[in-house]
């Protein structure tokens, strides 16, 4: 069911302006009737200012009127609130991360110096003019800013970021070329093959050696018969 845009102001107007239960209050503003009890008696953690839901088309008099005359009445919503649509345009910071998109910038600019303005604007949520500012160092706070990987401070996506440096790339003829990694999963295996033969090999050198060792003894007895 469709409720106010702001319940609380809303059962604040009703419990002063209107004889409507509490129970009917609670019902049209998705309240519990507790919370409409603490808002009459005054006792709510925040003081409410109250919002006419008349005034603001969501309910008409003639509802409020059959509410107050039937407490079994239930209030109908004349239309819900206007559902809140982001507009095109620049991407949103939340606010507390807006002091590190300097920083963000600074780092694109000194490890990717591919990326337009345009795609660094795209990918932070910011201006050229800022942008150009922090390029030439004529930022006005340029001297506290410190180059921090934007993925890290929450400005962008490691993807994103990857798309925009592949495209750059791209655009400037320097695109990187692809990496073989198909013998990736087999690499523990290599290793292993590699120590075992090590070991084997170790072990061929020392037969060598000390089979060379009896050959040598053996000879010497026979050459001299008083050392037997």
């Amino acid at each position: 069911m469709a409720q106010p845009l702001m319940p609380h102001a809303t059962a604040s107007w009703l419990v002063d302006n209107t004889s409507l239960s509490f129970e009917q209050i609670a019902e049209f503003c998705g309240l519990h009737i507790l919370e409409v009890q603490a808002i009459a008696d005054d006792t709510a953690a925040t003081k409410l200012t109250g919002r006419d839901p008349v005034r603001a088309h969501e309910v008409t008099q003639d509802e409020i009127d059959k509410g107050q005359a039937d407490p079994e009445y239930k209030l109908k919503m004349t239309k819900g609130p206007e559902q809140v649509r982001r507009t095109k345009g620049p991407r949103y910071t939340p606010v507390s991360k807006r002091q590190d998109k300097p920083d963000g910038i600074a780092w694109i600019i000194r490890n990717h110096p591919e990326i337009s303005d345009g795609a660094i604007g795209n990918l932070i949520g910011t201006t050229r003019t800022t942008i150009a500012a922090i390029r030439d160092r004529s930022h006005w706070n340029i001297a506290n800013i410190t180059p921090k990987d934007p993925v890290t401070l929450g400005l962008t996506t490691q993807r994103e970021l990857d798309a925009a440096v592949g495209k750059a790339s791209k655009a400037t003829g320097d695109e990187p070329q692809p990496t073989d990694t198909r013998l990736e999963g087999d690499r523990e295996a290599l290793i292993a093959q590699l120590q075992a033969e090590r070991v084997n090999a170790s072990r061929d050198t020392d037969s060598t050696l000390h089979g060379g060792d009896a050959a040598s003894q053996a000879r010497a007895l026979f050459d001299d018969p008083f050392k037997r």
